[in-house]
C-alpha cells in the first residue's frame, strides 16, 4: 500500500428521516441500510466501506437521535451519542424541507464536546427553492464553525461526488481497514433481518412498524442455486399479530414476497422465505429481550 493512502471513520448523524440511510446507499452502490418514510428506521450502528484508489472510507450510519420513549430507544440514542468520539469526521445531515428544529439544537449541543471536523450536509435539495437554501446556510452558519456546508441530494446524487472529495482531503493517512470489495461490516444474518423490517415499515400503519423485530431462525443452502429461510416477526400484542398476518394471510405474504426481492439481490441466488409472527409483550422495555434480539446496550 503507497505511504499516501488515506482512511478513516465518518459518522453520519442527524434528526429522524433527513436520509442518512438513502445516503449510505448511494455511496456504497448498494442496499445495507433499509429506508423507510417513517422517522427511527435506524436502530444499530451500520458501517458501510467505501474503497478507492487512495482512500478508504467507512461510514458509520447512527440511529436518528430523538427523545427515547422506552429501553429500545435509550439504546438508539446512546449509540448515536457514544459513536461521535470515535471518528475521524462527523457528516450532521439536515433536511433542506423541515430546516431547523429543536432536535438540531441538541445535536449541535453534542457536537460542541467533540474535537473532529463536522460538515453540515443539507440533504433534499431536489425537494426546495434555492432561495430556501440560502436562508438554511445563513442560519446554521451562526450555530456552529463548520469545516464545511454541502448541500445534497442522496435520493438523486447530486453533490455527492463533492462531498466525497472534501472528505477525502481531511482524512488520516491509514491502513486499508477492509478489502476493497467489502461494502458492510454487519454479517447476512442482520442485512437480511433488516430487509425484512423494512418490508413491515412500509407495508404496516399506525402503531405496529415500531414495536416489530425480526429474528432469523435459519439459512440453509439445500442446492447449489438455492438458499432456504426461515424467520420470525417480533411485535408486541395480538393486535399487531392479527395486522402483520392480514385476511387469509395477506399481509404477511406480501412482506415475504418483497423481502425476498431484496434478499435475492443482496445475496445474487433463489430464496426461499418462510415467516412466521410471534408476540412478545412490551419487548422493548425487557432488557433479556434486547439483548436477544441484538441491541445489547453493554457494547456500548
Amino acid at each position: 500500500m503507497e505511504n499516501n493512502f488515506k482512511s478513516g471513520f465518518i459518522a453520519i448523524i442527524g434528526r429522524p428521516n433527513v436520509g442518512k440511510s438513502t445516503f449510505l446507499n448511494r455511496v456504497v452502490g448498494q442496499k445495507i441500510a433499509i429506508m423507510s418514510n417513517k422517522p427511527q428506521t435506524t436502530r444499530n450502528k451500520i458501517q458501510g466501506v467505501l474503497t478507492q484508489d487512495d482512500a478508504q472510507m467507512v461510514f458509520i450510519d447512527t440511529p436518528g437521535i430523538h427523545k427515547p420513549k422506552h429501553r429500545l430507544g435509550d439504546f438508539m440514542v446512546k449509540i448515536a451519542e457514544n459513536t461521535l468520539n470515535e471518528v475521524d469526521a462527523v457528516l450532521f445531515m439536515i433536511n433542506a424541507e423541515e430546516g431547523y428544529g429543536k432536535g438540531d439544537q441538541y445535536i449541535l449541543d453534542l457536537l460542541q464536546k467533540i474535537h473532529s471536523p463536522v460538515f453540515l450536509v443539507i440533504n433534499k435539495i431536489d425537494l426546495v427553492h434555492p432561495h430556501k437554501l440560502l436562508d438554511l446556510i445563513a442560519q446554521y452558519k451562526d450555530k456552529y464553525d463548520f469545516e464545511e456546508i454541502i448541500p445534497i441530494s442522496a435520493l438523486q446524487g447530486n453533490n455527492v461526488d463533492n462531498l466525497l472529495g472534501l472528505l477525502k482531503d481531511h482524512l488520516p493517512q491509514g491502513p486499508q481497514y477492509y478489502p476493497a470489495n467489502q461494502v458492510t461490516d454487519h454479517p447476512e444474518r442482520f442485512i437480511i433481518s433488516e430487509l425484512i423490517r423494512e418490508k413491515v415499515l412500509e407495508l404496516t400503519r399506525e402503531e405496529v412498524p415500531h414495536s416489530v423485530a425480526v429474528v432469523i431462525d435459519s439459512i440453509e443452502k439445500r442446492s447449489s442455486n438455492a438458499i432456504y429461510l426461515q424467520a420470525t416477526i417480533v411485535t408486541e400484542r395480538k393486535s399487531q399479530k392479527g395486522i402483520l398476518i392480514g385476511k387469509q394471510g395477506t399481509m404477511l405474504k406480501n412482506i415475504g414476497i418483497k423481502a425476498r426481492k431484496d434478499i435475492e439481490s443482496l445475496l445474487g441466488t433463489k430464496v426461499f422465505l418462510e415467516l412466521w409472527v410471534k408476540v412478545k409483550a412490551d419487548w422493548r422495555n425487557k432488557q433479556s429481550q434486547l439483548n436477544e434480539y441484538g441491541f445489547r446496550m453493554d457494547e456500548y
